[in-house]
């Protein structure tokens, strides 16, 4: 693990603690991170998966929801 030294928005910063309620600035960080790289992560497997057409009406997708 390394340390690095950044300038960051001291407020923006302390908005992302008490949203996530993170007790420290470490974890404030980490945890935007690991968003960050779900969120590209699932961006990518969308764009490679692509769309596809499904034959579904909403009443078919209720019964599928409750397992019938």
């Amino acid at each position: 693990m390394g340390k690095t030294t950044v300038e960051l928005d001291d407020r923006l910063l302390e908005r992302a603690r008490k949203a996530i309620e993170a007790r420290t600035m470490r974890e404030t960080l980490d945890a935007a991170l690991r968003s960050l790289i779900g969120h590209a992560e699932t961006e990518q497997l969308r764009r490679e998966l692509g769309t596809f057409d499904l034959d579904l009406t909403p009443d078919a997708l209720r019964r599928s929801r409750r397992g019938r």
